[in-house]
């Protein structure tokens, strides 16, 4: 933990406007008022993921690429860290919660790249309902299943280079 300090910050203005357009996008009210998706720290939580999976859907491949979602990535957890704080999570259990967080964000990353690299909606509706929905509301799941993707098609329409200069565009949510 101490040794984060030293660290080099790898959040460049680049870095700051893609994780500010991945929470911008997350925070659309379609989501929580019309899809169902719970309108809680973990149902928001769950959005950014979405939409971070979906950036590094994009991003993957080189080098450079990796190492700009590696800083997105990093940027997300010390927003959440922050966040955490800020909700008066105690020191002690800010590290066990982000270690959580980490391990969910990676099993669902997985879950959907597996889903989405094989065009199986109904796969990715199924991760999206345990994920969001506790294993209810297929309903919503396949809506949020088709716009996520839409919006993997958008994104693909985008240049990585473009991406880790700060612009990246998501499409509407409706």
């Amino acid at each position: 933990m101490i040794l984060s300090l030293f660290r080099k910050n790898s959040a460049t203005d680049a870095v700051y406007g893609v994780y500010n357009a991945i929470v911008a996008q997350s925070r659309q009210p379609v989501f929580y008022a019309q899809w169902g998706v719970p309108d809680t720290v973990t149902g928001r939580f769950d959005m950014i993921s979405l939409h971070m999976a979906l950036a590094f859907r994009r991003m993957r491949g080189t080098e450079s690429t990796r190492q700009f979602s590696q800083a997105v990535f990093d940027l997300f957890f010390k927003d959440m860290d922050r966040s955490l704080r800020e909700m008066g999570v105690g020191d002690l259990g800010v590290p066990k919660r982000i270690q959580k967080m980490g391990n969910l964000f990676f099993g669902l990353l997985a879950a959907i790249n597996e889903a989405m690299d094989r065009n199986d909606r109904e796969a990715l509706a199924g991760v999206l309902s345990r994920n969001l929905f506790e294993g209810a509301d297929l309903e919503h799941a396949r809506i949020l299943a088709d716009y996520m993707f839409e919006q993997d098609q958008t994104l693909a329409d985008q240049q990585p280079a473009d991406i880790s200069a700060g612009n990246i565009t998501f499409g509407p949510a409706a």
